[in-house]
């Protein structure tokens, strides 16, 4: 792949992520500032990104791959999505706004498998080259949370304005992207995208433990990504956003660590040393304070092992277990049950669990956090319990 052509799919990958970075973990705080929404229709907005990620694989696979050009599909959804957070910066009530976020995410949610789409069919070896422009990707975040956070745009509209000027840079871009043709004879089913035919491999009992587990710690998940933000912003910490970034940061660092933990501790252990991570981070985040400041350094540090060593290991098991035949109806499952599913189930209860440990406007985040604590506390248990595979193709 000449270098050119790398540059220009890192630039694609960083200013995707600049959009999504801009607003996702901030809009919780937003809402509460500025809308005064509840826990509720918090929750519900974090959900409609998880029914957009359901959506998404229907229309790329069915519709994007066959009959356009992943670049110019990419190119008008980043324009729509643009003109869609112009009209979002304007709403002023809540249940407005969830739908006119549904409408963005529905935009978004598949610009994230098409411009992997397109990375993966300009390079030439991708496990040695992709790498390199997904973590463009992590850069992004990093890089906007920390403007967002050094500006104090955290709580205003400024998070959606930003977001959108970059949504307009990505979508003219894209357009100048390396061509991308559809993929006609692809014979990509309805059952292909929602991954039946990967349904065989249940009757390996560790696999069904381990999609059930997946499917389950996104309910936790989705209490971080929805709560995290405000709760340190009620403990009393400063600049959230920046201090937020040195968990994308951790991650950059476990990814590389993954390798040498598959020799070490094999799938198993490394699966389940992310499980107590979440727990771990959940306590913190619920007893952290201003006088215990690193207790919410140590929750947000965590995301590293959180994420990688169990979603990215996750997906390692997946593929190794899949195999050829079953691999892209097995991933397409696992993505539909978690990022879909999962999440969505998550968001909604977050904002419950919110509403309900809600006093005279006060949040008793300690009880809040808690929740999600004990859901990863019972998936650890089960996971322990009934799941005795622990080795993996990938660790050869």
């Amino acid at each position: 792949m000449k270098n050119s052509t790398r540059f220009q799919l890192m630039a694609m990958m960083f200013l995707l992520y600049f959009v999504w970075g801009s607003w996702y973990g901030q809009m919780s705080k937003y809402m509460f500032t500025q809308l005064g929404a509840t826990g509720q229709q918090v929750g519900n907005a974090y959900a409609a990104f998880s029914i957009a990620m359901i959506i998404a694989p229907f229309f790329v696979g069915m519709i994007a791959d066959r009959y356009f050009a992943a670049q110019k599909v990419l190119g008008v959804l980043s324009l729509a999505g643009a003109g869609l957070l112009y009209f979002l910066t304007g709403v002023t009530d809540a249940d407005t706004f969830f739908w006119v976020i549904l409408a963005y995410c529905i935009t978004f949610a598949p610009t994230m498998a098409l411009t992997t789409s397109i990375a993966m069919q300009q390079v030439q070896d991708s496990e040695k080259e992709f790498p390199a422009i997904r973590v463009m990707g992590t850069v992004a975040w990093i890089v906007v949370s920390n403007i967002i956070g050094f500006y104090g745009f955290g709580d205003n509209v400024m998070i959606f304005k930003i977001s959108m000027v970059t949504a307009a840079v990505l979508g003219v871009y894209s357009f100048f992207l390396p061509n991308t043709p559809p993929k006609p004879s692809t014979s990509t089913s309805f059952s292909d995208i929602l991954g039946l035919d990967a349904f065989t491999l249940f009757k390996d009992r560790s696999f069904a433990i381990f999609f059930i587990s997946s499917l389950l710690i996104c309910i936790p998940l989705s209490f971080y990504y929805a709560m995290a933000n405000p709760s340190l912003t009620d403990a009393g910490m400063t600049n959230v956003e920046n201090k937020m970034s040195l968990g994308q940061a951790s991650e950059v660092v476990f990814m590389l660590l993954i390798p040498l933990a598959f020799r070490k501790l094999g799938v198993k252990w490394m699966l389940i040393v992310g499980l107590i991570a979440w727990i771990v981070r959940f306590i913190g985040f619920g007893y952290g304070d201003v006088n215990t400041e690193w207790l919410l350094y140590l929750a947000i540090i965590l995301h590293g092992v959180c994420y990688d060593f169990f979603f990215v290991t996750g997906q390692i098991y997946t593929d190794s277990k899949a195999g050829e035949k079953y691999r892209s109806s097995a991933q397409g499952l696992i993505t539909i049950a978690t990022y879909g599913i999962g999440m969505a189930i998550g968001s909604s209860l977050a904002g419950l669990v919110a509403d309900h440990y809600t006093v005279d406007g006060i949040k008793d985040w300690s009880s809040i956090w808690m929740v999600p604590a004990g859901i990863s506390a019972i998936v650890l248990v089960l996971f322990i319990l009934f799941f005795k595979d622990n080795k993996v193709k990938a660790a050869n």
